[in-house]
């Protein structure tokens, strides 16, 4: 994404912040991505960062998703904290983040795994199928939309 005039700012350092604190927290996102007729699909997933700080997501094979980005590594996320319990949902931060998917390596596979499970125990039920793979989503940039009127541009860089 890039700057300029408009109602998006560039990031200054509490804005950084917020977004690397959402990120850093994230349990689970919305995926985006684009299906086999070039149309946005969306599902949530299960998200967790590895020890750099990048998205990490664990999809299963057959998913639809990881035929998507087999295809088209384009894709789109969807942050944002457990909603409120009272005010507006438009009021609380979000941060949309373009990335580029990329498959992790396999012999980074037991690795990921331990890292996964020990962040995520329940994930003890799927974590070791044989069809789910790791992947990476490297971030383009992105929006953090900190609540009305407080929304910047992220850098590549920024997280």
């Amino acid at each position: 994404m890039t700057g300029g005039a408009g109602p998006h700012r560039p990031a200054d350092a509490e804005a950084l912040a917020l977004a690397r604190r959402i990120l850093g927290g994230a349990r689970d996102a919305v995926l985006s991505v684009l299906d086999e007729n070039g149309w946005p699909m969306t599902s949530r997933i299960a998200l967790q960062t590895d020890t750099a700080g990048v998205p990490l997501v664990l999809l299963s094979s057959i998913a639809l998703h990881s035929a998507a980005l087999m295809r088209d590594p384009r894709a789109a996320l969807l942050l944002a904290p457990p909603p409120p319990s009272r005010g507006s949902i438009l009021a609380q931060p979000r941060l949309s983040l373009q990335v580029r998917a990329e498959l992790a390596a396999l012999a980074e596979a037991a690795h990921l795994r331990a890292a996964w499970r020990a962040r995520d125990p329940r994930s003890a039920l799927y974590v070791d199928l044989p069809d789910f793979r790791f992947w990476r989503l490297r971030i383009r940039g992105g929006l953090l939309n900190a609540g009305f009127g407080r929304a910047s541009v992220i850098a590549p860089g920024d997280l």
